[in-house]
């Protein structure tokens, strides 16, 4: 057994989640495609199935990332209205800016964002949980934006 198979055994167990054979597939399908797809969508995560020739079903997939979520696995993000997209909750803050174009996501991290909102945060007499920050606009250079519709 892989020492990732058994860091995965021991985060589901941790977090109170039967071991099965689709979650802890799921789970490392995610953290082995992270350089690649950092934002995957239900449909994403059964493509990449389909492609190892998994029996998981869509339903499952939709299942698994939701209980993942709820114990804090993955974050959801909704960057585009229509589709939830999720990611692997590594604990570290940081914020989004997404082509509304061709809906590209590029992730970044100001210190200066982070203390501007634990400041305005207390000043309103708010002790600062978590947040998320989206920003929207259009690629600046068209030529490399994906966008099909060009």
């Amino acid at each position: 057994m892989s020492e990732q198979t058994q860091q995965n055994k021991e985060l589901l167990k941790n977090v109170g989640l039967k071991i099965t054979e689709p979650r802890l597939t799921i789970l490392a399908l995610m953290q082995d495609n992270r350089d690649v797809l950092q934002h995957f969508s239900a449909e994403d995560i059964y493509k990449l199935l389909l492609e190892q020739q998994s029996e998981v079903g869509l339903a499952t997939v939709y299942r698994v990332l939701n209980q993942f979520e709820e114990v804090g696995i993955l974050t959801r993000h909704l960057f585009d209205s229509n589709k939830a997209v999720f990611e692997l909750n590594y604990n570290h803050q940081h914020d989004h800016i997404i082509c509304k174009d061709c809906g590209k996501v590029f992730e970044f991290k100001d210190a200066e964002i982070e203390r501007r909102q634990k400041e305005i945060s207390q000043k309103h007499g708010i002790e600062l949980e978590k947040h998320s920050l989206y920003l929207y606009g259009t690629c600046s250079d068209l030529s490399s934006c994906d966008n099909k519709e060009k």
